[in-house]
This record gives C-alpha cells, sequence and structure tokens, in this order.
C-alpha cells in the first residue's frame, strides 16, 4: 500500500558515542537532500496524505542522511519516553533538539510521519525562542510509542526501517510505496494496482537507530557492481565510487540472500545480519522516477 492511502488508515558500534554519531549522520544526510536544488523538488506539504480507504501505502521520501546521527533517538531520551507531551517535554529532548534545531526538526518531521497515527499532531516549544515546532502523523507504525510508552524493540525496528526508508541523497522528492509489517505485525496495506504502479522494486532496509547496532540496506535486483547498489539511500560519487555516500547506511547485497518472508507477498518479514534479526520494510518507485534518477539502471 503506498504511503498515501496508508496515513488515514493506520491512525556498527555500540554506546553512546556510536549513537551519537550514528544519528548526527542521519540528521545530515536529511540535511544534504534537503539543501540540493538538482531537478524538481516537490515541498513536504504536497505530499500526498496517507489513505486507508485507498489500497496503497505512498510517501514522499526527502530526509537527509544527516538526519540518522543528530545524537540517536535514543540520546534525546524518547525511546524511553514515547512520542507524549511528557517525553516531549524532557530536558534530554531539549538539550537534543538544541545542538542543532533545524536538523532536530527535520528528524522529528519524520519520526512523528512513520509513529504517529494520521490525523495527530506532535509540537515542541523551543525554549531559547519560543518557537513552537509541529510535527503531523502519518503511517502510525508504533501507535504505543506515540502513546508515551517506552519503544519496544519491534518498534524500535519498525522507527528505523521507515526512517531508512525515506533517506534520499539527490535532493529530489520522489513518491515511494513502502511495505511490510508495522510494529504490531499487522502487514501494511497495498493492492495490485498498487504494485503495478509502483513496478521496481528498489531496496529493503532494517537495523536499529534506538541501540546503534547499525542500519542497513539491500537492493531487490541483481548486483553486478558498485554501481548496482544506487538507490535514494546511497548516492554517487565523483569517479564511481560509492561506498562513502552510503554511510552511514551499509549496504549487505542483494535482500533475498539476508530476508525470509512469506510466499507471493512483496515484502520480507525479517532481515538477519551478523546474528541480529530485524524487521525490515521494502520500497518500491515508478519506473520513470526510477530511470530519471538512475539513466543507466539495468536488471
Amino acid at each position: 500500500m503506498t504511503a498515501a492511502s496508508r496515513t488515514e488508515e493506520r491512525q556498527a558500534r555500540p554506546g553512546v558515542e556510536a549513537r551519537l554519531q550514528a544519528w548526527v549522520w542521519l540528521a545530515m544526510v536529511f540535511v544534504w537532500a534537503a539543501a540540493s536544488n538538482c531537478g524538481p523538488h516537490v515541498p513536504e506539504e504536497e505530499a500526498p496524505g496517507l489513505n486507508t480507504h485507498h489500497p496503497a501505502l505512498s510517501s514522499f521520501n526527502g530526509l537527509s542522511a544527516n538526519g540518522l546521527s543528530a545524537n540517536g533517538l535514543s540520546a534525546n531520551g524518547l525511546s524511553a519516553n514515547g512520542l507524549s507531551a511528557n517525553g516531549l517535554s524532557t530536558e534530554a529532548f531539549a538539550g537534543w533538539f538544541s545542538n542543532d534545531p533545524d536538523l532536530s526538526n527535520m528528524v522529528m518531521t519524520y519520526v512523528v510521519r512513520c509513529a504517529v497515527p494520521a490525523g495527530q499532531t506532535r509540537a515542541f516549544t523551543y525554549p531559547p525562542t519560543g518557537k513552537t515546532y509541529k510535527w503531523a502523523g502519518g503511517l502510525g507504525l508504533a501507535p504505543a510509542w506515540a502513546g508515551g510508552e517506552p519503544a519496544t524493540l519491534n518498534e524500535q525496528q519498525t522507527i528505523t526501517a521507515c526512517m531508512l526508508a525515506h533517506v534520499n541523497r539527490y535532493g529530489e522528492h520522489v513518491t515511494i510505496s513502502v511495505l511490510g509489517r508495522a510494529a504490531d505485525g499487522d502487514p501494511i496495506p497495498y493492492s495490485v494496482l498498487e504494485l503495478a504502479q509502483f513496478n521496481v522494486r528498489e531496496a529493503c532496509f532494517f537495523g536499529n537507530l534506538f541501540n546503534g547496532e547499525g542500519l542497513y540496506f539491500g537492493i531487490d535486483k541483481t548486483v553486478f557492481d558498485e554501481a548496482s547498489y544506487l538507490t535514494r539511500a546511497c548516492g554517487e560519487m565523483e569517479g564511481g565510487e560509492t561506498g562513502a555516500l552510503c554511510e552511514p547506511l551499509q549496504f549487505i547485497g542483494s535482500c533475498r540472500q539476508r530476508c525470509s518472508g512469506e510466499l507471493l507477498t512483496p515484502f520480507y518479514n525479517q532481515c538477519t545480519y551478523n546474528g541480529v534479526s530485524y524487521r525490515p520494510l521494502s520500497t518500491r518507485m515508478r519506473q520513470s522516477d526510477y530511470l530519471h534518477l538512475f539513466p543507466n539502471f539495468r536488471d
């Protein structure tokens, strides 16, 4: 289901230092993507709402990779305090937000979009300026955590996968189809029409931003060479080198080699890396968008 349909319905390094570095990277990727002026740019507010009455969950993506490192989701206290008013009013959250208000605002835009059901908002008033930031819910993939409960492992992994799926290093907001399971195990609705419209299987994403275990992505096509794994989350460097622009994400090869799912379902239930199993999300793109970003695509 595209994020546009789903929204209305669903109302590797340990330690603190590694977690801080991871969030700074995620935030930076988001900033990079947002700052880029190449190609047509669709404002976030123009993205279609997630509508459960339509069989698809589509979402505009534009998170910069820098946001993945913005001090980590554990550093801001939200993993323990949730996304309730209480969680957003702690000293830990205010301290995290003050490190880089613009970057933190971007991160929270996607955290709330991924976790909180459509129709709900979360707000935070920044003490030094008195400015109030508001973030709209969307996919509702972790409603318990969104309501103020501590984040469970499934919620941590699901929100991480959702954040990674929205990273875009190319500065162009394109619509993606998001497939997988919410934190409670319910599948994200989709339709045959959605699969036909978003006919390019792009990537799988998994990891854990909350504990610093790592951030991973694989591709759903044949890996010919380094250029084969160029996705929205892994840009291309001058000279054809790719690895450095994937950070903080790590490429794990073909999704099929690391992930498993049910027969005839267009997503994976579980991906395993370094002996740890994760709950992933998969993305699909329209072929026209994919070929626009990757003109040398071959399968």
